[in-house]
């Protein structure tokens, strides 16, 4: 369980809107994006303008267990520190829509058909939802952005019906 006096638990109870599952799941995803990017790939858009999300990860990732919440959130915290460290911050840096993408990609990859039930669950509807997630944690010094993000970038940027709902599909088994 998250310590109540951590600033995601007191953040997530003062503004009442998502849950704490919701935030440790936007650095789970900033994670992922990561290692998209690290991998060389580069993040696919969503929504509007592309059919599918494809997969954007193949290496293994990291699994939030309930009971270690805070450990997890300490840890992911400590990996972006790592990151935002690196020379190359620009490369490194993942845009409001790469983040969606990730977030829709790990979504799909961890919760598969249940994928919107889930977000839903914790409050979260739309990817303006992450917009807010994403600045609410910039306000409490628990992630930064550069002078070009904003929170709009996170607007629209894939729908959740068409993309967690209707192009679901399961992957085939791999031989």
């Amino acid at each position: 369980m998250l310590d109540p006096n951590h600033p995601i638990a007191k953040l997530a109870r003062e503004d009442g809107r998502y849950r704490v599952d919701a935030y440790t799941f936007v650095f789970e995803a900033l994670n992922h994006a990561h290692t998209v990017m690290d991998q060389g790939e580069q993040p696919k858009v969503c929504g509007a303008e592309a059919e599918e999300i494809e997969q954007l990860l193949l290496a293994e990732e990291m699994e939030i267990a309930d009971a270690d919440v805070e450990e997890e959130i300490e840890c992911l915290e400590k990996a972006i520190a790592d990151t935002q460290s690196v020379p190359d911050e620009a490369e490194r840096h993942v845009t409001g829509q790469q983040l969606c993408v990730a977030i829709c990609s790990l979504a799909l990859e961890q919760y598969g058909y249940m994928a919107k039930c889930v977000l839903n669950s914790w409050g979260v509807y739309q990817t303006g939802d992450f917009g807010n997630i994403v600045f609410d944690l910039i306000k409490i010094g628990q992630m930064k952005k550069t002078d070009r993000d904003r929170r709009e970038d996170f607007e629209n940027v894939f729908d959740f019906d068409r993309e967690l709902v209707e192009n679901f599909s399961i992957p085939p088994a791999v031989e």
